[in-house]
């Protein structure tokens, strides 16, 4: 069996790889907390929130998929595990049972702006060694941050 080749220079792609992995792990664990929001928010706002968390799962997800397989056409091996996401992610974590819409509100600005500033910086590394994937990551970084907005004017 063969390995994938990549078209980077080998010093460009474990850069390139590792900003991939490290936003795999943020998309991946932000689909699981958005997922965990959805399922036990309460409150006056309970609708429209469980309703915007889906969105936001959807796109994630969406976006997770696209990421690993831009790691995989470079030569690397995307690792989506819940043991690598438990021992590597840096998202801020959703306290267990129900939480107030309010409190899921200042929960999921935290996390969407956690992760945007992870996301702007991985843009600045993949300029010079990959555009390509730069132009993914900001991509994703966009609709973050449309999420981060649309999530945080209703505090």
């Amino acid at each position: 069996m063969s390995a994938i080749t990549s078209p980077l220079k080998p010093e460009d792609k474990k850069v390139v790889v590792a900003v991939l992995q490290a936003t795999l792990v943020d998309l991946i664990d932000l689909s699981l907390l958005g997922k965990q929001a959805h399922w036990n928010v309460i409150g006056q706002n309970f609708r429209s929130l469980h309703l915007q968390l889906d969105k936001i799962v959807a796109k994630v997800r969406e976006h997770a998929d696209t990421v690993a397989e831009r790691a995989v056409a470079l030569g690397g091996n995307p690792d989506g595990r819940a043991s690598t996401i438990a021992n590597t992610s840096e998202v801020p974590q959703l306290e267990p049972g129900y939480i107030n819409d309010g409190k899921v509100v200042a929960a999921m600005t935290d996390i969407l702006g956690s992760i945007i500033r992870r996301m702007r910086e991985r843009v600045a590394a993949t300029e010079k060694p990959d555009p390509v994937t730069q132009d993914i990551l900001i991509e994703i970084t966009q609709d973050l941050e449309k999420h981060h907005w649309m999530i945080e004017a209703q505090r």
